[in-house]
């Protein structure tokens, strides 16, 4: 049985290979811990931060986490993210991940989450990707197993108008230049 999430939000961290000197907030539920003093959770919450960098968040996640293979709840909004770093990619259990409130600004960078096999909820909006006008149809086609995305429901409908876009987005980009 897993534990409420390990919460390290609005700590002022900068750096996620600090976090260790961290004690989590105690919640409603009592975190439960294994003999050797790790969480026995699978939901990690470092929101309301200054995380610019992902690059240590395996020492972070392997340092609090039991089980940090199983790590499948993160929340990383209201920081200074810019990027979706590919160490995201190798959380393969993730399910939710809240990136909302960052600055990521590349829209194709979301592409990466696709190798997360099980990912059914994200969060970026208040990012600048969310003003490029096909934001939507491109997380979406990214990350057809979604489920919910910006805590709106991903519908039918949605998912066959991503497929199109996809579909008419590859056959533009794949024409060779005229010469």
């Amino acid at each position: 049985m897993y534990g409420a999430p390990v919460d390290l939000s609005h700590k002022r961290i900068c750096c996620l290979g600090d976090t260790w000197i961290e004690e989590p907030r105690s919640g409603l539920r009592p975190l439960k811990r294994n003999s050797e003093k790790k969480y026995k959770s699978r939901s990690l919450r470092l929101n309301n931060n200054n995380i610019s960098d992902l690059s240590d968040l395996q020492v972070s996640v392997s340092h609090f986490l039991a089980e940090p293979l199983q790590l499948a709840w993160l929340d990383l909004s209201f920081n200074r993210i810019t990027h979706i770093d590919q160490v995201l990619c190798e959380l393969r259990e993730l399910r939710v991940l809240y990136l909302h409130g960052n600055s990521l600004f590349i829209l194709s960078e979301v592409d990466r989450l696709g190798s997360l096999p099980h990912l059914l909820t994200i969060t970026l909006h208040g990012n600048t990707i969310e003003d490029n006008p096909v934001y939507r149809n491109r997380v979406i086609a990214a990350l057809p197993q979604l489920k919910t995305m910006d805590f709106s429901a991903v519908t039918r409908h949605e998912r066959v108008m991503a497929t199109v876009w996809h579909h008419g987005f590859s056959r533009r980009h794949s024409k060779p230049p005229p010469e």
